[in-house]
């Protein structure tokens, strides 16, 4: 009797053990993306520094800013087409071809032989990284369940920042010890090979999203993905039948376009997605991640020690992420949405009055890089992986592709924006003016966060759909 009794027990508890273990396995694989997404746009930190020398390419203040910046341009239409053909083709088949503009662009920017083909290689190398960003919260979200979904789409934010970290030390090893080395930067870049192979690879075995499958009619694929990830048959068929069930519902929006943004309920939905895309950019993540190298040697570190120091602000980020990860299944979205934006506001506060008062300070290069690494620390530790969860989490099932596509366009731009402007505005008004901009613009995004952002921890999408089609009343 007591061997029966706990006979079951033992075997639901290999059964949830098999399903998180393989949920792990494909968001490692398919995270691989998001990888990419930090290396490739993390790596220009250090290489920048090189690229501008008169014996390489031999940047202006405008090429640097377009070299920097050309990849997120290129991330918005990537943005906007991947989430198009993720809609029509699958997540999984999407992410197998972005895979090839991975490898083909960074293999191509490692070789370019001016300013103009690295601008427009990088600008080609940003679709995938747009794709990237689109197709990989998307697919995690539609693998996982509601009581685990935040920390499995937000470990794509990990990766994200893994491979801004990877970058970071890859270049200052590089630049270091190779500094005289004609090139140099070009090995930082190919670097970048390697995961987009992993990624590749990681593509033919990973199974394709079952809530796409669903949504074309192939319910039996569906299930038996399903039931590698679920607990138990019993769950599979509810979840079968909540999707077939919000998909019948949703059946005005269906393969939603352009077009339907002239309906007030999904227009709404759709401006609040792209206004978090953009709060997330202007609050002035990336003039840490593609500058931090520059403000450090602007504050007074040698360019050696400034490679070096900028591995600190890599470690925080990851650190950071990975503390969010673990709170974002018990702190509310809009909690720590507003949290981390009031940390980034006073760090820039900060930042700015020490690079101000403090400027013949020996102090000053110390003090600036611990407050970005105190901006970085709310800003990924709280804003970013929230923002990425959020934009997966509130468009309907139908609307997901389009809303995502368009939400990621405008952050993207928004990313272009930040980094092109950034040389110009720090060459013109010096760099305690430069943040008290960002100040302006951090004040701007808690407004809106705390007006327009909804609450959609612990709910399912079926759910969170459901409450998002009363805008129509």
């Amino acid at each position: 009797m007591y061997n029966q009794s706990s006979a079951e027990p033992v075997k639901s508890h290999r059964k949830n053990s098999a399903a998180i273990k393989n949920l792990k396995r494909i968001a490692a694989l398919s995270t691989f993306g998001g990888l990419l997404f930090g290396i490739d746009t993390g790596v220009i930190n250090g290489a920048l520094v090189f690229m501008k020398l008169p014996e390489e390419l031999n940047l202006n203040s405008t090429n640097e800013g377009l070299v920097t910046s050309s990849i997120t341009l290129g991330a918005a239409l990537g943005a906007v087409t991947a989430g198009y053909l993720s809609d029509r083709f699958g997540r999984r088949r999407v992410l197998f071809y972005l895979s090839f503009v991975f490898l083909a662009f960074t293999a191509a920017c490692s070789i370019a032989p001016n300013a103009w083909a690295m601008i427009i290689f990088r600008f080609l190398l940003g679709l995938a990284v747009g794709g990237a960003s689109v197709v990989v919260p998307t697919y995690l979200s539609e693998l996982s369940t509601p009581s685990i979904r935040g920390r499995l789409v937000s470990q794509n934010e990990l990766m994200i920042t893994g491979g801004q970290l990877l970058a970071f030390t890859v270049n200052a090893i590089l630049g270091t010890s190779f500094a005289s080395y004609t090139g140099i930067w070009r090995w930082m870049i190919a670097f970048g090979m390697i995961p987009s192979l992993c990624l590749l690879v990681g593509m033919l075995i990973v199974p394709e999203s079952p809530r796409w499958m669903v949504m074309k009619g192939c319910v039996d694929k569906a299930s038996e993905t399903l039931s590698k990830v679920r607990e138990t048959s019993e769950e599979v068929g509810h979840e079968i039948s909540q999707i077939r069930t919000t998909l019948n519902q949703a059946g005005k929006t269906k393969q939603a376009g352009f077009r339907d943004l002239r309906i007030p309920w999904i227009r709404r939905l759709v401006l609040i997605g792209t206004g978090i895309g953009i709060m997330q950019q202007i609050i002035g993540i990336n003039i840490m991640m593609y500058y931090g190298t520059t403000i450090l040697m602007e504050s007074g570190f040698g360019h050696s020690a400034a490679l070096i120091a900028n591995i600190f602000n890599g470690v925080v980020s990851v650190l950071a992420t990975y503390t969010g990860m673990r709170l974002m299944n018990r702190v509310n979205r809009r909690k720590m949405l507003l949290t981390g934006i009031t940390g980034t506001g006073i760090s820039l506060v900060a930042i700015a009055w020490i690079s101000h008062a403090l400027v013949q300070s020996p102090l000053l290069p110390y003090l600036v890089i611990l407050t970005t690494m105190i901006f970085l620390g709310f800003f990924q530790g709280c804003i970013s992986p929230t923002t990425w969860l959020l934009m997966s989490e509130i468009f309907p099932q139908k609307l997901r592709g389009l809303g995502m596509g368009v939400a990621t366009f405008f952050l993207w731009i928004s990313n272009f924006l930040v980094g092109a402007f950034f040389p110009v505005l720090l060459a013109n008004i010096g760099l305690s003016q430069t943040f008290i901009v960002f100040v302006a613009c951090n004040m701007a995004s808690y407004l809106f966060a705390w007006k327009f952002v909804p609450e959609t921890r612990g709910k399912s999408l079926e759910q969170i759909q459901v409450n998002s089609s009363m805008l129509k009343r």
